[in-house]
């Protein structure tokens, strides 16, 4: 079994009221030292806070504190294996399993290589176990080149990997959504090429199962 490691747990409590004043002790943790990928469709799902009174005495505010707009963030846990080849990031509402290219393409191809297949079953396997009937495979580049080979290259290879996941997936009705978006939202710093191997991935997203 691949030894893993937890690299990040960016918590939040539904209805956490985030205020004016300054809270010591508050912490964060992030997966890299950069935003996350946020494509469309895979902004945060948490539902709408409750509503909080800013004359409530329970609240407690310093003199002259004032109540920010109240904000619900998406419970997020990040696993990544230590080679860094294979990314899980979980939320209260979807699963998004992240492969590098390298570990299924060779350079600036779209053509699989002997292990890829096994890998992207295994994600398939997870998709049935969810049941899940959309499923969402994003392709995406380092800054390397020009954007426009980026984003040609990062949709092969999207379009390759739902290709491969559509042999395994086994509910007949299954909708995906196929992107490339070339340089586009990276998770790690291009300046390295540590960074830029991190950002050369294929990502796929598919909702949670809601049953017990």
């Amino acid at each position: 079994m691949t030894k893993r490691h937890r690299i990040s747990a960016a918590t939040a409590v539904a209805g956490l009221v985030i205020a004016g004043a300054h809270f010591i002790g508050a912490t964060s943790a992030y997966a890299d030292d950069v935003t996350p990928s946020v494509p469309p469709g895979t902004e945060a799902s948490a539902s709408v806070p409750t509503p909080v009174k800013s004359d409530s005495p329970g609240l407690k505010l310093p003199q002259g504190g004032i109540l920010a707009a109240p904000k619900v963030l998406d419970m997020v846990e990040v696993v990544e294996d230590l080679g860094g080849e294979e990314r899980r990031q979980e939320t209260n509402q979807t699963v998004m399993m992240a492969l590098q290219s390298e570990v299924m393409f060779p350079e600036d191809s779209a053509i699989f290589n002997a292990q890829a297949a096994a890998r992207i079953q295994a994600i398939a396997q997870e998709i049935n176990s969810q049941k899940a009937t959309t499923v969402r495979v994003f392709g995406f580049t380092d800054d390397q080149g020009t954007y426009e080979h980026g984003k040609e290259l990062s949709k092969k290879r999207a379009d390759a990997v739902q290709a491969e996941l559509a042999k395994t997936v086994t509910n007949p009705g299954v909708t995906f959504d196929v992107r490339g978006y070339s340089e586009d939202y990276p998770i790690a710093d291009n300046g390295t090429e540590e960074g830029r191997k991190k950002n050369r991935r294929v990502e796929v997203t598919f909702p949670r199962s809601t049953g017990g």
